[in-house]
This record gives structure tokens, sequence and C-alpha cells, in this order.
């Protein structure tokens, strides 16, 4: 297995993991295809990839915006699961986004996604109870 770092080539690959994983999807907004590749090209954001072979297998956005550091959309294929990918994954991103000069790594986890949340808890983050999440969107899909 290896880590690569995807390109707007690898954007349908990306999709269907998601998919497969079981993420959200929102293809008439933050995830349709000219975002995400337009993403893939900022020097502060990084897809990182985990192949076996040619197999997109895992995948975990790591995201500097120099206020804070973000990782998102942090997915393992289902025939994968339970080999320790998703911290590794994690590590990856950490690596890159502690390179980037981050002090604070943060992650937003659904309370639904009970594997996301152990794989995080294990490598060490801490859920924050006290702070509440909002956002403003123009759309419902964005």
């Amino acid at each position: 297995m290896e880590y690569r770092i995807l390109t707007p080539d690898s954007y349908d690959d990306l999709i269907a993991l998601w998919k497969k994983a079981g993420l959200s999807f929102r293809p008439n907004g933050r995830d349709r295809r000219e975002r995400v590749e337009q993403e893939m090209t900022d020097p502060h954001c990084r897809f990182i990839g985990l192949f076996d072979l040619d197999r997109l297998i895992g995948v975990v956005i790591a995201n500097y915006t120099f206020r804070r550091a973000w990782i998102e959309r942090l997915a393992v294929d289902p025939d994968y699961r339970g080999q320790g990918l998703a911290g590794k994954l994690i590590a990856e991103a950490e690596s890159f986004l502690n390179d980037q000069g981050a002090l604070v790594i943060s992650a937003l986890i659904e309370d639904t996604n009970d594997r996301s949340i152990r794989a995080f808890t294990k490598a060490g983050y801490a859920v924050m109870d006290e702070i509440k999440y909002f956002s403003k969107r123009p759309f419902p899909d964005a």
C-alpha cells in the first residue's frame, strides 16, 4: 500500500470511494467536480489517497487555513476496514498540516459516525462538547 496525493484526474475514484464508504456526497455543492478540482490544486489543501496497487482504498483531506487546520472526509473502503488504515490516514494528514505550521488540528464528525469517532479518539483527539457547530449555506446542498 502507498500514499499518493490525489489530483483532478482522481475525482471519479474519490467520489466512488466516498459513496462506497457511506459518506454523504453533495454533487451540486461543495463536492461538485469543479470545486473539488480547485481545492486539489490549492497548496494548503491536500487530498491524500491510500492505494492498494492502483485501487484507491482510503482518503483524507487535510486543509490549512492559517488559523486552524482541518482533517476532513476520512474514508476507508469497507473491504479494508479493521486494519488501522484510518489512523494511518489521520497521521499522514497531521504530518502535512504540521509541516504547514498548524498548531491546532480539528475534525468535525457527525455523531452517528462511530468509526470516525473511534479513529480520532484513538489518534488522541478530544471531543469538545462545549462547542456548537454553526453553518450558513447559500443553498441546502452547499
